[in-house]
């Protein structure tokens, strides 16, 4: 009895060990290293569960180049198909999205979803507008009014997305346009084209259409069995969650904004730490995302500017002028700071707004306690002195000493004193006080 059941236990676990495993993942975010990280982790997983098959979620606006290109690189040399799906309903593979459909071994979308807009864009040429009457985007398209930087990338782009597209047997005039014209189109339309391979409402009814599917890897067909398969999800690391997280314009916005606010506190009080310590360690944060995402440098100057104003305001009477210049820099330079055309994602406006309030608040706060204060009588210094009633304590040829707030001073006084007189002080030159006889 023993003898059988140890035969049904070694037989169940080799059909563990040769279940049809599918690797899944999802992206949803910008592009960038984290995002690179990830697939590769993804692509370690499904060697180490002997995965037949990685199938990629992927909802993105774009991002890096290089991160695009080192996915792409662990795409066309993966040994297992790469099947990628535009999901859920109101999805897109936009800009760097694009290369990564053409490069996966199987693009699938969901109705509802849209691919497209792969144009390199340069954040710091723009090319000017010499033609009123003609859009603006048609003048940029000119490659008469591009740089010679900006004519490398894009011929380096339409080459490279040429070359995926011949690779994987998919639509290479559209892939062309999408790249020189910015381009973008439906699910419908791109199934219609031959840009991708099907349309699916779901994961499963994706597994359904794609089993039996042959595609080629080392130039070898490879058919796909997706029946009965076990779908595996790979969630990313702590770390590449974080990083991911970061990535993300309107977290690096916050971490930038807290980062100065902090440093700069810390500089008006030395010795606080605590505003010091939060504003280096976002600071820290900031430049790595800043490093990874591609930013306008006016609007970084701009931000940064608006802060100085509101700050000077503490200690310049400007009447409010630095204040609300403070204030209008810092909203149009966090408008400024990411560029949606390239990230496919800008800082959010209510954000921008509400940082812009809250520093507009406490630039009022400021202000009013600066007009108040100087419309308060003075508590300390010289000239609280004067007026002040004081005890005449040693007399001396043309001079005194006064006893006034438990101090001695010197004193002088046209007035003939005696000791322990009482006197009332008039002004203050240097150390010693000018008295006159109350008697």
């Amino acid at each position: 009895m023993r003898f059988i059941f140890s035969l049904l236990f070694f037989f169940l676990f080799s059909l563990t060990l040769n279940a049809n495993t599918i690797t899944h993942i999802k992206i949803a975010n910008i592009i960038s290293p984290a995002t690179s990280t990830y697939l590769k982790d993804a692509f370690k997983h499904s060697k180490n569960n002997n995965s037949s098959l990685i199938l990629i979620e992927l909802d993105t606006p774009g991002g890096l180049a290089s991160s695009m290109r080192d996915m792409i690189q662990d795409i066309l040399n993966s040994k297992i198909p790469v099947v990628m799906f535009v999901s859920p309903k109101g999805a897109r593979a936009a800009s760097a999205g694009t290369f990564l459909m053409y490069a996966s071994h199987i693009a699938v979308m969901s109705e509802g979803t849209n691919i497209g807009a792969a144009t390199p864009v340069n954040l710091f040429q723009t090319p000017k507008n010499t033609n009123p009457t003609k859009p603006e985007n048609e003048v940029v398209s000119k490659p008469d009014n591009k740089s010679a930087l900006e004519k490398k990338v894009l011929n380096d782009s339409l080459a490279y997305i040429k070359s995926i597209a011949e690779l994987r047997n998919r639509n290479i005039t559209w892939a062309m346009d999408a790249v020189k014209e910015g381009k973008s189109i439906s699910a419908k339309e791109a199934l219609e084209i031959k840009v991708i391979d099907f349309i699916a409402n779901d994961i499963q009814d994706l597994l359904q259409k794609i089993h039996g599917k042959k595609v080629l890897i080392d130039k070898k067909e490879v058919i796909i069995d997706t029946k009965d398969a076990n779908l595996l999800f790979f969630e990313a690391s702590w770390k590449t969650r974080i990083l991911m997280f970061i990535s993300n314009p309107n977290i690096a916005y916050v971490f930038l904004i807290v980062a100065m606010y902090g440093i700069l506190f810390e500089m008006m009080n030395p010795g606080s730490i605590f505003p010091g310590v939060m504003g280096v360690t976002s600071a820290v944060i900031a430049l790595y995302a800043l490093n990874i995402l591609p930013f306008n440098y006016v609007g970084l100057l701009l931000i940064f500017l608006g802060i100085i104003f509101i700050v000077l305001e503490i200690f310049v009477a400007g009447f409010g002028i630095l204040g609300i210049a403070g204030v209008f820099s810092f909203v149009f330079g966090s408008i400024l700071l990411f560029d949606e055309k390239t990230l496919g994602q800008g800082v959010s406006l209510p954000l921008v707004f509400a940082l812009g309030l809250s520093s507009l608040s406490l630039f009022i706060y400021i202000l009013t306690f600066l007009i108040k204060s100087r419309k308060d009588k003075l508590v300390s210094g010289i000239d609280t002195m004067i007026g002040k009633k004081a005890i005449v304590v040693q007399v001396k040829e043309n001079s005194y000493k006064i006893m006034v707030d438990a101090e001695l001073w010197n004193a002088k006084s046209d007035d003939i004193l005696t000791l322990d007189q009482e006197v009332e002080i008039q002004s203050i030159k240097g150390l010693t006080a000018n008295i006159r006889s109350l008697k």
